[in-house]
């Protein structure tokens, strides 16, 4: 019978099912309850079949069950086609072939639609604990094809000939990874599919919208400084601008178009870094205020707010460079001014009381309002906290005069609302504020946590000034962090209050962090400035095909001499077998190569009857050491008895 065609085994059967479930397990959040219910059911029919020996089910019933599982995936998604529907027809594909189990071939082919399903894991998670599991699930359905061949060896022997085999593997995988020309941009996932909502700010601030990104420690991005990290107060990334206001929610302007390259001049020293920005699905990127570059295939609008070309949809890195003293908008345009003026009809008289009386008692002077603003937030004895009360149409005078308690959506609507009342041109300014240094890998972690708030007010002469009401309650919040400006007993995430697990989360993060870097974040830019570290001045394909080549032909001669060095240690089984056929030999009963032991033993008794006995016993012991399913160590040394006693 040949080898393709040999029955498949009971415990071929159990190996294959138990690749079936790692292979399909990780993916059953990916598809609906109908089908993971499904597949389970057809992995227990699997198991009971093969428990109890049962036959296998008719042909006509699997081509049935085929059929609606694929109908069943086309109602569910509207289409075959695409990331989604087609890791769920691979589910039913796989459960269904398991039923169906006849031959060695279908063994293989099983075992080959799992190492698909592994690679289908990848178009919807690239974590490192997907990366893992992974790898345990291709181990084990390398075991599952080397039992599909051989199915003797118990499962750990199969396990650790898996583990060699892909070790040896694991040289070229690792240069190809290298050296193999990169494409720019994702391999995983269709243009329609690959994105997936993530958290993060939004275009347009309402009381309350900050606050809730506060109960998330994700990271927002990551930023390494080519110098010193400037200090916490410095740390404002600037994000959406919002001059639109309703009454209600403040809104990013539409765009009216864009610079592309900073319109303002630099003073000081500017600051050098790199950022590592995680998909969030906007537009705008994340800048230290104020941006003196612009990243690749990015512009600045009219309101400085660096935007890129296409949303953010994929975890992406540039470099820029800061001006924390640039004077910007010193001759803003007419428009802009009075976008920056504009206040919907009524509400709020206290506080629109209140800019007309330091507008009739300053007059045209911008720094004098600001200051008097200033001065009333200080005077008011505002609160900072994540539980503000609700407030009603009025919320400006609600906040400042009577509850007096809010985050920085608050204080940043409030403030920039007085301003517009005494004539002041102000707008909101939406992004993030400070970050934490990782002592492990020395990159600067900004959060959810950390999104803020705050103000721009014009100034005659000194263009748009920054002001952060939120410092003049809570300074806390901007000299340190989050968790030392709010209350105790406030929520925020476990991980913003636990000191001690800080060390562990640094550790955790920098390894998190090198695997975007260095393996997700691996583009054709990266790669070359690898080649470059490591000699290779101007590497183009032609050259890394080369290297590639000359490489994965070392590693092959490696180890195909580590390989041969082995096939010369004998088998001691074998070297007592061969001491036993050469005193055979001498006596005129020669082993040819293609005879078997068993067949040689019965030839050798016919030609010496007086020692038929203990031949047939040392080719048994032989024949159990070498190709028996479980030897013992006690057979080996008895072997080696029988033969230092044999004398022909």
């Amino acid at each position: 019978m040949a080898r393709a065609d040999r029955p498949v085994s009971g415990r071929q059967a159990w190996w294959l099912l138990a690749t079936a479930l790692a292979a399909s397990a990780p993916l059953v959040q990916q598809v609906p309850l109908w089908l993971a219910l499904v597949a389970a059911c057809a992995f227990a029919w699997r198991a009971a079949l093969t428990w109890r020996q049962w036959h296998l089910p008719p042909r006509w019933l699997l081509v049935l069950l085929v059929m609606a599982g694929t109908v069943g995936v086309f109602l569910q998604y509207r289409s075959i086609m695409g990331r989604t529907p087609g890791i769920a027809l691979l589910v039913v594909f796989l459960a269904l072939k398991l039923l169906e189990l006849r031959a060695a071939r279908d063994a293989v082919a099983t075992a080959l639609l799992c190492y698909f399903l592994v690679l289908g894991q990848f178009l919807f998670t690239q974590t490192i604990a997907t990366a893992l599991l992974a790898g345990l699930t291709v181990l084990i359905t390398t075991a599952t094809l080397l039992a599909a061949s051989d199915d003797r060896p118990q499962p750990q022997q199969q396990l650790r000939r898996a583990a060699l085999l892909l070790a040896q593997a694991m040289p070229f995988m690792l240069l190809l990874f290298v050296l193999f020309p990169r494409v720019q941009g994702p391999l995983w996932g269709l243009p329609q599919d690959r994105f997936s909502a993530v958290s993060g700010l939004s275009d347009t601030m309402a009381p309350g919208t900050i606050a809730q990104l506060s109960q998330s420690d994700a990271i927002a991005f990551r930023v390494r400084f080519e110098g010193a990290v400037p200090a916490q107060s410095q740390l404002y990334w600037r994000g959406p601008v919002m001059p639109a206001f309703d009454g209600r929610s403040w809104r990013v302007a539409q765009t009216r178009g864009a610079y592309p390259a900073v319109p303002y001049a630099g003073s000081g020293t500017p600051v050098d870094y790199e950022v590592t920005l995680e998909p969030h699905g906007k537009f705008w990127l994340f800048a230290l205020e104020m941006p003196a570059t612009l990243p690749a295939d990015s512009a600045l609008t009219v309101d400085y707010q660096p935007i890129a070309r296409q949303a953010v949809r994929n975890r992406m890195r540039y470099t820029q460079s800061a001006w924390p003293e640039a004077i910007a908008g010193e001759r803003e345009s007419p428009a802009m001014l009075r976008a920056a003026l504009a206040l919907p009809d009524g509400g709020n008289p206290r506080t629109r009381a209140v800019g007309a009386a330091w507008r009739a008692q300053h007059g045209e002077d911008g720094a004098a309002i600001l200051a008097a603003a200033q001065s009333l937030f200080n005077q008011q004895l505002l609160i900072y906290t994540l539980n503000p009360p609700l407030l009603g149409p009025d919320m400006v005078d609600e906040f400042l005069f009577d509850t007096k308690r809010g985050f920085c959506e608050h204080f940043a609507a409030a403030f920039v609302f007085s301003l517009r009342s005494a004539g002041v041109p102000a707008r909101v300014v939406a992004g993030y504020q400070g970050g934490e240094v990782n002592p492990v890998d020395g990159y600067l972690e900004v959060r959810q946590y950390d999104a803020h708030a705050w103000a721009e007010a014009w100034i005659a002469g000194r263009g748009w000034v920054r002001v952060d009401p939120t410092a003049i309650s809570a300074p806390s919040r901007i000299n340190s962090n989050l968790a030392a400006a709010i209350p105790a007993g406030e929520g925020l995430p476990f991980l913003a209050r636990a000191a001690w697990l800080k060390d562990l989360r640094h550790r955790l993060d920098a390894v998190t962090n090198g695997w975007n870097q260095w393996v997700l974040g691996y583009n054709p830019q990266r790669q070359r400035d690898l080649l470059a570290s490591l000699g290779m001045s101007a590497p183009d394909w032609r050259s890394m095909t080369a290297v590639l080549s000359v490489l994965c032909g070392a590693v092959m001669l490696g180890l195909t001499a580590w390989i041969l060095r082995n096939r010369l240690r004998v088998d001691p089984a074998l070297a007592a077998w061969r001491r036993f056929t050469r005193r055979l030999a001498r006596r005129g009963i020669a082993w040819q190569p293609w005879e078997g032991p068993l067949a040689f033993a019965e030839r050798a008794a016919a030609l010496a009857p007086l020692h038929a006995a203990g031949i047939r016993e040392i080719a048994a012991l032989y024949v159990r050491l070498r190709y028996g399913p479980a030897p013992q160590g006690s057979d080996l040394e008895r072997l080696k008895r029988r033969i230092a006693g044999f004398r022909p």
